[in-house]
């Protein structure tokens, strides 16, 4: 069962949610937040797996209450949910430490299986998607040296490969075919290049591939 906080500002909106979430025997809602503020609170006292994050509030937005959360150090993850495939606000909550980006007008079960995805430590943007946020995220960044981060530094060529196929937007069948290795044997090497960045899921070490400088934008 994963549990789930509903964070947003409009209560149509929120009942919405649950009442979806709540017709899927996997999911379980623990709690509504109608700003930011209150979203960080509830986040530490009920501890949900994933919080359903708006962006537009009033007072505290989306972006600092995921921040905030994520410097909290708890297991909740955070999936934002956007208006717009490209919203500007994005960028903020992904440097913030959002764990995916899903539409507002997504289909029904692509919100329960992106919930899913998040709650198990997986990205949710569809590739496509990944890259074109990172693009434009990542337009201004000057290109840099990857062997003068110490965190490239700590993996093995292997993993470094396996680092820069992720940032590329493919998914472990997809590197698996590139790099002629099992599916599970790609799991097993994210897993570890995750351990050694200290990310806490494929977005987070995406954005570290393109600190880095591992990544460019194309």
């Amino acid at each position: 069962m994963t549990t789930v906080l509903i964070v947003d500002d409009q209560p149509l909106q929120r009942l919405g949610f649950r009442m979806l979430l709540e017709s899927s025997p996997e999911t379980s809602v623990v709690g509504e937040a109608g700003h930011g503020a209150e979203a960080v609170r509830l986040t530490a006292e009920l501890r949900p797996d994933v919080v359903l994050m708006d962006i537009r509030m009033p007072g505290m937005d989306g972006i600092e209450a995921t921040r905030r959360i994520v410097a909290a150090g708890d297991r909740s993850r955070v999936l934002v949910l956007t208006t717009f495939d490209l919203d500007e606000y994005a960028y903020g909550a992904l440097r913030a430490g959002a764990s995916g980006f899903l539409l507002k007008d997504a289909r029904p079960d692509e919100l329960l299986s992106g919930i899913r995805a998040v709650a198990a430590g997986d990205a949710v943007v569809a590739p496509a998607m990944t890259r074109r946020l990172l693009d434009a995220f990542t337009s201004g960044v000057p290109a840099r040296e990857p062997d003068t981060d110490p965190r490239i530094a700590l993996l093995s060529t292997r993993e470094r490969e396996v680092l820069e196929a992720v940032a590329q937007g493919l998914t472990n069948s997809e590197i698996a075919t590139r790099l002629v290795l099992s599916e599970s044997t790609v799991k097993t090497h994210v897993s570890r290049v995750l351990s050694k960045l200290g990310a806490r899921d494929r977005v987070q070490a995406v954005i570290i591939a393109y600190d880095a400088g591992l990544a460019r934008p194309s």
